[in-house]
């Protein structure tokens, strides 16, 4: 058996109603994100229910284009983010087995792709 120990989030960043603050999708702390960086990303709502599950070589612009992309699974349910949590991972194999681990262990909403609890 292979014990996997998730990593703790790096960024943590939430929604804001009628934010004041120069905002994205009305996340004022979207800057926190690093753009270099690759990692996994991880979309919640307002229950804490884990909805969408990803990776990216560099984490800021991949998380933009789920919510301005129109092939995202995400379209459709972009209104129901309100939080999103980051973790920096630069090994792009520990990245996969992240990603698929967390999908599937938390049985993310909508991943559609490397799900086996379906």
């Amino acid at each position: 058996m292979i014990n996997i120990t998730v990593p703790k989030p790096d960024v943590t960043i939430t929604k804001q109603d009628n934010p004041e603050l120069s905002n994205i999708y009305g996340f004022t702390d979207f800057h926190l994100i690093p753009r270099d960086k690759g990692g996994i990303f991880m979309f919640y709502n307002k229950d804490k229910e884990l909805l969408f599950v990803g990776k990216a070589r560099k984490l800021r612009p991949r998380i933009k284009k789920h919510f301005e992309d129109n092939v995202s699974p995400m379209k459709p349910h972009r209104d129901e983010v309100t939080k999103i949590q980051v973790c920096v991972i630069d090994d792009p194999v520990h990245r996969e087995i992240y990603e698929t681990f967390i999908i599937n262990e938390s049985k993310s909403k909508y991943n559609v792709d490397k799900v086996f609890f379906r």
